[in-house]
Formats: C-alpha cells, structure tokens, sequence
C-alpha cells in the first residue's frame, strides 16, 4: 500500500521538503509515502476564490493516482488521536488501495475536492500553513506506522 500526499504548492521552504524527506524515508516498505505537488492557480487576474479553487481541484484530482481513495485535509474534517489514525491506516491496508492525501494551497480545497474524499480528515483545531501541514501529515503518518510496526518511536 502506498501513500500518496497530493499537495497544492511548489515552492515550499527548505525545512518543509528536509522534514517531510526525513519521515518519508523512515516509512516501513509496506507504507511508503510519496509526495505530488500540484501548481498553485496564479491569485492574479481577478479570479474569484471560488475560480482559482475550482481550477486547484482539477490538478489535484488529475495528480491522484488512479483508484487510490481520498482524504481530505479539512479544517471540520474527522480528528483522531495518534492510535485512532494507526488503526484507521491497519483497516485500510486490508483493503490494499492506495490512500491519497489531498492538502490545499492558501485558500484551502475545492468543495469539489472535498466531496469526493472518502474521509475528511483534521489535523488540528487551529489552522496551519500548508508546508507545516505536509510535515505533521508525514509525522504522523511515520508514528502510526511505528505503532503497527511495534516500534519505540510512539510512546504512550
């Protein structure tokens, strides 16, 4: 099963793409994440928010690979705890799709984007840049696997 972290934006500071490596490359073989950057819609020309949404959402759904299912990070999204996500991922890999996380540029995701995850998915209460958002999606994507794994990473 791989893990897909379809991501709005291109140019992310250096600690961003060094952090979200690190816990990329820690992952076990069965649980590899991988990290597709969509463009960001240019915010000129007077578009509406809707508009450059709109036009997001199309690059994200043509960058999830084909039959991986959908999570949508959304601030009214579903939270779990650190051992709630892992046994989330344990039932996802018996059902062996790809997952697809699907992160949004400055104004957030489509209502298009969000509709068609099977999961929304929040990270936090409060709101996060996007960058630092890769990065907590990816540590915590390391710690739950750690936690199937039975490895010490996690401590309770």
């Amino acid at each position: 099963m791989k893990l897909w972290v379809v991501a709005v934006g291109s140019r992310m500071p250096g600690w961003v793409n060094e952090a979200f490596e690190e816990y990329a490359k820690r992952m076990p073989r069965d649980l590899r994440i991988e990290l597709v950057e969509v463009r960001p819609e240019p915010r000129s020309g007077g578009k509406s928010t809707a508009q450059l949404l709109d036009a997001e959402a199309g690059r994200i759904g043509r960058a999830v690979p084909r039959g991986a299912s959908r999570v949508a990070l959304d601030e009214r999204g579903r939270e779990f705890t650190t051992a709630g996500l892992a046994r989330w991922l344990a039932a996802q890999r018996q059902g062996g799709r790809d997952i697809a996380f699907l992160i949004g540029g400055a104004d957030g995701l489509a209502a298009a984007a969000k509709s068609g995850a099977e999961l929304p998915l929040r990270l936090s209460a409060m709101t996060l840049p996007h960058g630092l958002a890769r990065v907590l999606l990816a540590e915590q994507l390391y710690r739950a696997s750690s936690i199937l794994h039975n490895h010490p990473y996690h401590r309770e």
